[in-house]
């Protein structure tokens, strides 16, 4: 989890490939108007994200009913997003990737290929809500080496 630009992709893909469970990227999953609001520089509201997550959830649900695990990258910026994704799963673990305005800008500056623009960071940093005390999962610091930050992410697994 966390905001755009925060390495959910890259972290994800390189967790399930360390694990050798399946990936899913929660972005491939937004509607056509979605995609086309974001690229117009227009924040996402509940509504606009409300059939989306319900999408991943069932993504969630279907690994837990199969017995398999999932690594599964998605912002879940709010509470409420994260409280229906673990109605799929009461055991679901997050990871929030955060750090610096200023990093995640440089690395959005950098890529090419996605679809969310750098003026929509401003709106997912105002309404990120970190993880509460309540809430299974751990902060990284993006500012880690990938490799570490996997690493990180496997040894708190391993001892939850």
């Amino acid at each position: 989890m966390g905001v755009c630009g925060c390495g959910k992709s890259e972290i994800g893909q390189r967790l399930a490939t360390a694990l050798a469970i399946p990936f899913s990227e929660g972005d491939s999953y937004h509607p056509p108007a979605n995609i086309q609001k974001m690229q117009s520089g227009i924040p996402l509201t509940d509504t606009d994200r409300a059939d989306w997550l319900q999408v991943l959830k069932q993504q969630l649900a279907t690994a837990r009913d199969n017995h398999q695990n999932l690594v599964l990258s998605c912002s879940a910026l709010k509470r409420t997003y994260r409280d229906l994704l673990r109605e799929a799963d009461p055991a679901l673990v997050f990871v929030h990737l955060h750090g610096e305005r200023a990093l995640i800008t440089s690395r959005m500056r950098m890529r090419n290929d996605h679809f969310m623009p750098l003026s929509l960071l401003d709106s997912q940093l105002a309404d990120l809500q970190m993880l509460e005390v309540d809430e299974t999962g751990l902060r990284l610091n993006i500012e880690q080496p990938p490799a570490t930050l996997i690493e990180e992410i496997i040894d708190w697994t391993a001892g939850s």
